[in-house]
């Protein structure tokens, strides 16, 4: 074999080497994943969504919420409009008895009298006798907790007082509602009276009845002259009963 005939073998061997070595190196390269940037909707898979969005959802809703609160209050402190009359049962539903809008913090009407508000309960025994319980002073147990508290509750000093001054309101000197309001009264003056009743007495009860008792108070006396004595008529007034759910309502 000659000079010439070596060097081409020679050649020809280091060219399939390094062709081998090429394969191999393709063979056992990694595949590339794809980026998160192109998983997406195309790629069939969709990461959470992240918390920025969330909030702003919630920051939304609460701002609508917000806009809506004042707009039906504004529309129920204006003075009456088209606008307002129209939608007067939305305005209602919304306002009370919740939102209220009670403008005697800045122009007081003091208490000219004293209410004592008190309720029993009807149930019906295992034998078909009619059972009427005596009668348990709601208002007494308000002005024991605001008596002996030095900070007392909203609720404790005018969650019963308001909703019978809305009742009375509502439904005048008579027990028949006319609207939509003057029912809402009387289930929200009801469902007080029963939560009170439940609250004090584990028992049930099918029917709830409330009394009344209305005292005038005397005016305070004039400068160096004793106070007047208060009028003696007293107005008692019994409302009618009404009846109790199994769950209280």
């Amino acid at each position: 074999m000659g000079p010439g005939r070596e060097t081409g073998v020679t050649q020809l061997v280091g060219a399939c080497d390094t062709s081998r070595h090429r394969g191999g190196a393709s063979a056992t390269a990694p595949v590339a994943e794809p980026s998160p940037r192109e998983s997406g909707p195309r790629g069939g898979r969709s990461g959470p969504r992240p918390p920025g969005a969330v909030m702003g959802i919630a920051v939304a809703l609460c701002l609508a919420t917000s806009l809506i609160h004042v707009f039906l209050v504004f529309l129920f402190v204006a003075p009456p409009n088209q606008l307002s009359q129209y939608y007067s049962r939305q305005i209602n539903a919304w306002v009370y008895p919740l939102f209220e809008q009670n403008w005697r913090l800045f122009a007081p009407d003091p208490e000219s009298v004293t209410r004592q508000i008190s309720a029993r309960t009807e149930r019906t025994s295992a034998d078909g006798t009619r059972e009427v319980s005596d009668w348990y002073d709601l208002t007494a147990v308000d002005d024991a907790d605001v008596n002996h508290n030095i900070f007392p509750s909203h609720t404790t000093q005018n969650m019963l007082r308001r909703s019978w001054t809305a009742y009375l309101e509502a439904f005048g000197n008579g027990d028949q509602a006319h609207s939509e309001r003057a029912l809402m009264m009387q289930q929200y003056l009801r469902n007080i009276a029963v939560e009170r009743i439940t609250a004090q007495r584990q028992e049930t009860f099918e029917a709830i009845q409330l009394r009344v008792i209305t005292r005038p108070i005397a005016p305070p006396a004039a400068p160096g002259k004793p106070r007047p004595a208060a009028q003696p008529s007293v107005d008692t007034r019994y409302l009618p009963w009404w009846k109790v759910a199994t769950d209280g309502n």
